[in-house]
């Protein structure tokens, strides 16, 4: 295998995929709020066992959804 090679022996560059990638996005923010939810629930015993971080990270997970989508949104124009 060589790892080098001439732009005369190069295979010309695929054309790019045209993808939709909102619905990732928001079955991804959908995932993360379905386990906000459940970690609400659990919030009293996180706390005891030191692990009340875990509640932000759903937060997290979603506010970043956000801004892919806000992302998205301005890219698209």
């Amino acid at each position: 295998m060589r790892f080098w090679l001439k732009d005369s022996e190069r295979r010309p560059d695929p054309t790019p995929v045209k993808t939709n990638d909102r619905p990732a996005i928001v079955v991804g923010m959908a995932a993360w709020l379905i386990a906000l939810v459940v970690l609400l629930f659990f919030t009293g015993p996180l706390a005891a066992a030191g692990h009340a971080w875990w509640v932000f990270t759903p937060a997290v997970g979603l506010g970043l959804g956000l801004i892919a989508l806000v992302y998205l949104h301005v890219k698209k124009f």
